[in-house]
C-alpha cells in the first residue's frame, strides 16, 4: 500500500520532535520532511511533494496563511493547521480555514508535548482523512477523526430517544445542520446566500474548543442572517443561526411554540463533541415535522442516525451529494442507512432551506 507522505512545518522544535516519533510509528505514514518555516518548507517541496501538509500558522519569515495561499494558487494539498488555543490563535485559524485548510489541530502555549502524546490519535487520524480530502484550486477541506481509541458512544449518553412523532406543527421552522470535514467552506457559502428572513437554523460543525466562536464572528460579518456561537437558552428564532460550541454538545428544546437550545456536558458521542447525532435527535424529538435536516461534507457516520430519527419523526431531510462533497462519509452513511429524502448539490441546499 501506498504511504501518505507528511511534511511538518512548524517553528516549535518539540512540535517537529514528537510528530516526527508520531508518523514515524505508522506504517500508514511516511515523513519527508520537516520545516521551521515557509521557506525552508518550499526548498523541500522542490525535491519532493507531500500528500499532506501540517502547518503552523504564526512564524518566522513567512506567516502559515500566506505560504497556504500560495500553495492553493500553485498546487493544491490537504493542509491541516496547528494552531494555539488562543483567542488570536482561533481567529488566525478561521482566516486559514477560508483559505483552504482541511483541518485543525488546537496546541497549547505551555505542555505541548505531553498534549501531542495524549492527542496522537487525533493527530494521525486526521493525517490520514486529509489525505482523503478532494481538494481545490484556491479552496481545500478538512479531515475528521478514524479509528480512535476512544469508545464510540451513540446520543443515548446524553438524551433518549423519541416515541413516535412530536408535538403538533407550529408556524416555527427549524433547519438542523450537522457537518465536518470540508464543512467550515459549506456553511459559509450556504449561509452567505441566505436573505435576514429565512427559517432558524441550528449547526454542529465538528471544531475544537475555542474555535467555533471565531468562526461564528467571521460568518456573521460576512452573511445577512446573525450568526454566533450558541449560549444556553439561545432562542432559534427566524434570521438566526446557532453554532453548537466546540467541546460541548446542543440541544433543541420546545417551550409552547418557541424553540430555545441547551448546552451541555457530556461524553464524546461518535467520538465528537459537539456531535451531529446528539442535535438530530432532540430535533426529532422536539420539532419533528417542523424540522429540515441536512447533512453536509464530512468523514465518518455522525448524524447518519439522529437524521434517520428525524425522518422518522416527519422531517424533510437533505444530503450533500456525493460531487460536491469534499469528503463523502457523513452524507454516504446517511443515504445508506434510509434517512436521506433527497441528495442535492452544495449550490443547492440555500435554496431547499428556503423554498424545499
Amino acid at each position: 500500500m501506498k504511504r501518505i507522505k507528511v511534511l511538518i512545518v512548524d517553528d516549535s522544535a518539540v512540535m517537529r520532535q514528537v510528530a516526527t516519533s508520531l508518523i514515524g510509528a505508522d506504517p500508514a505514514l511516511e515523513l519527508v520532511g520537516t520545516a521551521a518555516d515557509p521557506i525552508v518548507a518550499m526548498e523541500r517541496m522542490k525535491q519532493q511533494w507531500p500528500d499532506v501538509i501540517v502547518l503552523d500558522v504564526e512564524m518566522p519569515r513567512m506567516d502559515g496563511i500566506t505560504f497556504l495561499k500560495k500553495i492553493m494558487q500553485e498546487r493544491p494539498t490537504p493542509v491541516i493547521i496547528c494552531s494555539t488555543l488562543t483567542q488570536k490563535g482561533a481567529q488566525t485559524t478561521i482566516e486559514a480555514l477560508a483559505a483552504g485548510a482541511v483541518a485543525i489541530i488546537g496546541k497549547p502555549k505551555l505542555g505541548l508535548k505531553s498534549f501531542l502524546r495524549d492527542a496522537a490519535d487525533d493527530l494521525i487520524s486526521a493525517i490520514k482523512g486529509a489525505a482523503l480530502a478532494r481538494v481545490k484550486r484556491l479552496g481545500a477541506r478538512p479531515a475528521a477523526a478514524s479509528g480512535a481509541t476512544a469508545p464510540k458512544l451513540s446520543a443515548d449518553v446524553i438524551l433518549s430517544a423519541g416515541q413516535g412523532r412530536p408535538m403538533t406543527q407550529t408556524t416555527e421552522r427549524v433547519v438542523a445542520i450537522g457537518t465536518s470535514t470540508g464543512g467550515t467552506q459549506a456553511l459559509e457559502e450556504i449561509l452567505v446566500a441566505l436573505p435576514r428572513v429565512c427559517p432558524g437554523i441550528v449547526i454542529v460543525q465538528h471544531m475544537p474548543e475555542k474555535f467555533t466562536a471565531a468562526f461564528a464572528a467571521r460568518l456573521d460579518r460576512i452573511c445577512e442572517l446573525s450568526v454566533k456561537e450558541a449560549q444556553n437558552a439561545d432562542r432559534v428564532v427566524p434570521g438566526r443561526a446557532l453554532i453548537a460550541p466546540g467541546g460541548k454538545h446542543m440541544l433543541l428544546r420546545r417551550s409552547g411554540a418557541q424553540y430555545h437550545v441547551e448546552i451541555v456536558d457530556g461524553p464524546l458521542v461518535n467520538r465528537h463533541r459537539p456531535s451531529v447525532n446528539v442535535l438530530f435527535r432532540a430535533v426529532a424529538k422536539c420539532a419533528g415535522s417542523n424540522a429540515l435536516g441536512v447533512i453536509l461534507t464530512g468523514m465518518g457516520d455522525d448524524g447518519a442516525a439522529g437524521l434517520l430519527e428525524m425522518r422518522n419523526a416527519g422531517a424533510h431531510t437533505l444530503a450533500q451529494d456525493e460531487e460536491s462533497c469534499v469528503v463523502y462519509g457523513m452524507p454516504k452513511e446517511a443515504v445508506k442507512c434510509g434517512a436521506v429524502q433527497k441528495s442535492v448539490p452544495l449550490s443547492a441546499v440555500a435554496s431547499e432551506i428556503l423554498y424545499g
